[in-house]
């Protein structure tokens, strides 16, 4: 599918348009991808990380896909967004604020909360005071669909919600209900993006809290026991990463006053299943690794926390941000593959 519509006319704003962008997060997996973007189309770029869950080499890879004279437009600030100070210096001559910076897992949300609320909620508010006092012109933040909670509905519509399901959720559901608050008592300008669970080059195999996909990619790559929670049968939207860049940037330029002061899915209206994910992996991996002729997956116990499907309602952003999705699962999966054999095997 090629990108048509909103996103083009974006994107043809910002190569005749520079702006000051601020990326928290910036050297995590959705974070350098965005900073990847904006300087591919000339932007001006300060980021701010602390390395708690972002990398360094994530930087380094932006530096080398964009070369020398587009680097030169990012600026990087070591801080943490849980001090104030830090945050005030980073949205000092700012007119858009990404923030991607979090404590991600419901894993790690139910063994120590207490991290999560400080991340997640004091953190929030530590940038949402810094960007209004900075007068900012729009705060575009990651929310989550974990927010759905215990929700039956499928698909997931914005404004039917149900009780969260772990600390994380209710972290993420803190951050809504702040920056409406900021919204109604500031007039300050926000957009909630509701990612459902993305995929993509960067995203970390590596540690206790790893997202599945790059979890398991390493595993079969490797030849190690790859384990699935529950029966398999749980479902997921899976979306591309190059998605919710294209949301992002519709959120922040959009300027219809209807889109403003409002959270959207991102997502692509589609469920996969466990077992469909790790058919579709094998598959792709089959040729390149002989081994995965006799791999099999093993299967444990659900997982605490866990929403049992999830399913993505679009149709608000498609029609108030001009959101129109240029990957589908099995596009994202061939180019990530490609990102992963690539860097996974080098690292062995």
């Amino acid at each position: 599918m090629k990108a048509v519509g909103k996103f083009e006319e974006i994107q043809e704003h910002l190569r005749g348009q520079r702006y000051h962008w601020l990326i928290t997060g910036v050297a995590g997996f959705i974070g350098s991808n965005l900073l990847e973007a904006l300087l591919k189309l000339n932007q001006r770029v300060t980021g701010l990380d602390n390395f708690a869950t972002g990398h360094r080499h994530n930087l380094e890879q932006v530096q080398a896909l964009v070369g020398a004279q587009a680097w030169a437009n990012f600026d990087f600030i070591e801080g943490d967004i849980r001090q104030r100070a830090d945050c005030e210096r980073a949205c000092a001559g700012v007119d858009f604020v990404l923030h991607e910076a979090a404590l991600g897992s419901v894993t790690r949300s139910i063994e120590d909360p207490l991290a999560t609320h400080e991340t997640n909620v004091t953190g929030f508010l530590n940038m949402l005071v810094a960007a209004r006092d900075a007068k900012i012109k729009r705060f575009v933040y990651a929310a989550s669909s974990s927010t759905y909670g215990d929700h039956p509905g499928l698909p997931k519509v914005e404004d039917q919600i149900g009780n969260p399901l772990s600390p994380y959720a209710v972290t993420k559901y803190a951050d809504e209900l702040y920056a409406d608050v900021f919204a109604r008592c500031y007039g300050a300008e926000s957009i909630g993006l509701r990612y459902f669970n993305v995929f993509g080059p960067r995203q970390d195999p590596n540690g206790a809290y790893a997202a599945v996909i790059p979890q398991w990619v390493a595993a079969l790559i490797k030849n190690q026991p790859l384990f699935i929670n529950g029966d398999g049968e749980t479902s997921r939207d899976f979306c591309f990463i190059d998605n919710v860049v294209q949301a992002n940037l519709l959120a922040a330029l959009a300027n219809a006053p209807q889109a403003v002061n409002q959270v959207y899915n991102v997502a692509l209206n589609e469920r996969t299943s466990l077992n469909q994910l790790y058919r579709m992996m094998h598959q792709l991996l089959l040729d390149r690794f002989p081994h995965l002729q006799e791999h099999q997956a093993q299967y444990k116990d659900f997982r605490a926390g866990d929403v049992r499907h999830s399913q993505a309602d679009i149709g608000k952003a498609q029609q108030l941000l001009g959101f129109n999705p240029t990957h589908r699962i099995g596009e994202g999966l061939k180019e990530a593959m490609d990102w992963y054999v690539r860097n996974l095997v080098r690292s062995n």
